[in-house]
């Protein structure tokens, strides 16, 4: 059986983030609003609090977010800020190694934080903001390049159609987003290519992305799959987001299997055992121990 070649390593300020399997990013929102409630932190404190927890888990990095992604109340750049910048902080000081991402579409954030410790914007909206690929090359920072279809931020789909098919916009999206970054001075290495599920597409498009992982993986830059407990998911066996966590182990397992680089995750540990089983699976890793049958 041919194993799917995976993505290559996420390289964060010239150090491979999670060399041989695919590292998991812990969610951690600093908000009261997030569609997963276990996810919210309404202070700094419950912020570091859960960044502390999510390490112990076996997180490899943490993506630090200020603004549902979804319908939600407005949040200003300077609320975006206040929310985001002392978590930041706070998260280096107690841990001078780890990755950390911080999760917004606005240049004006970016620049804010760019100097307080973090390693990779996470540009969920596809460059709405066409500045923010400049902040991340003038800092030496990462960024995820992300498929929207054209959706504006904090916005749903609806009734959303792609004519040459979703995984050919997709594709063609990426691509570009990734060599614009490239362009900025971004280092390809640390360039982060997300099919970005449900943002601008329907259950139907979601899935048939992610039986595409190995087609997106083969762009040749590390793959994010941020499929955790997402409306697809939850769609597809029709439960609630507090019971979505066995068909994001599923779907998550398809997508390193095929070649998945990075998993954004709100169950780190759980996550992290299937990303290490996996990893075995493929061959990538040899068993943490293998005496049955030998001793």
């Amino acid at each position: 059986m041919q194993v799917p070649l995976r993505s290559p390593d996420l390289w964060l300020r010239g150090r491979a983030v999670c060399p041989g399997r695919a590292a998991v990013m812990a969610v951690v929102n600093r908000t009261a609003d997030s569609f997963y409630p276990a996810a919210r932190a309404a202070d700094t404190a419950a912020a570091v609090a859960a960044v502390e927890v999510a390490v112990r888990d076996g997180a490899d990095l943490v993506d630090i977010g200020g603004v549902r992604a979804g319908r939600g109340e407005p949040v200003g750049v300077t609320e975006e800020i206040d929310r985001v910048r002392p978590v930041v902080v706070a998260v280096r000081e107690r841990f001078a190694d780890l990755p950390i991402s911080v999760d917004t579409w606005r240049a004006e954030v970016a620049e804010a934080v760019a100097g307080v410790g973090v390693d990779l914007i996470n540009d969920t909206w596809a460059g709405h903001d066409p500045d923010l690929v400049g902040v991340a090359g003038r800092h030496g920072l990462g960024v995820v390049v992300s498929h929207t279809g054209g959706a504006e931020p904090r916005t749903d789909p609806l009734r959303v159609v792609y004519p040459d098919g979703v995984l050919a916009d997709v594709l063609a999206t990426l691509r570009s987003g990734a060599e614009r970054a490239v362009a900025a001075g971004v280092d390809p290495r640390s360039v982060l290519v997300d099919p970005t599920h449900d943002f601008g597409k329907t259950t139907w498009h979601s899935l048939e992305l992610l039986r595409a992982t190995d087609e997106i993986a083969g762009l040749g830059y590390p793959t994010l799959m941020a499929l955790s407990r997402k409306d697809f998911v939850g769609e597809s066996l029709g439960l609630p987001v507090d019971e979505r966590l066995e068909g994001t182990l599923a779907a998550s397992a398809v997508a390193l299997w095929l070649g998945a680089g990075v998993l954004r995750a709100h169950d780190v540990r759980a996550t992290r055992r299937v990303s290490e089983m996996v990893a075995v699976l493929r061959g990538d890793l040899p068993p943490a121990r293998a005496v049955r049958g030998l001793a």
